[in-house]
């Protein structure tokens, strides 16, 4: 029976745990993506908004705090100095988690957990776009590359035979 248990303890010690989990946030932090079992994804989702969020107000205490559950002086500034600015209007909800299927050694269910600013796919700076980015239709370009010349070609041509015809 559950018994009102907060969190997943993932089989583990809480010293293994607090360890997994950490090295798990150092990984997410340094590349952004990562792959995992969506029980351990839903564990470090747990433990890693609440650190994303103390981030965003760059003190001292914060920065200890926050390396205090790292434990990585290059993710903490990573976390502090690229991640804090990108999410700072947010007001929630860093991390995403997309499954992807069974691993096939013990059909564990996996997925990717990332964090939502930095995937270029589900990017909501559209308007960020050049306007030479955006898709084009074959048949428009072709229109208008072949139709412009030869429609003033043959007009040019007409103006000129009829004076002379005269």
């Amino acid at each position: 029976m559950r018994h009102n248990r907060t969190i997943n303890h993932l089989g583990r010690t809480a010293s293994h745990r607090k360890a997994l989990l950490s090295n798990m946030a150092v990984s997410l932090i340094m590349h952004k993506r990562i792959t995992t079992t969506v029980a351990k994804a839903k564990a470090l989702k747990m433990f890693i908004e609440p650190i994303i969020t103390k981030s965003k107000s760059d003190t001292t205490p914060s920065r200890r705090n926050v390396f205090s559950y790292l434990k990585d002086k290059n993710a903490t500034t990573e976390l502090f100095r690229v991640i804090a600015p990108k999410v700072a209007n947010r007001p929630g909800g860093y991390t995403r988690i997309l499954k992807t299927g069974f691993r096939q050694s013990d059909a564990a269910e996996m997925c990717f957990i990332e964090l939502v600013d930095f995937n270029d796919v589900y990017s909501m700076n559209k308007g960020t776009a050049k306007a030479s980015d955006k898709p084009k239709t074959r048949r428009s370009s072709k229109k208008k590359a072949t139709e412009t010349p030869a429609a003033e070609a043959p007009a040019a041509t007409e103006t000129t035979e009829t004076p002379a015809a005269e």
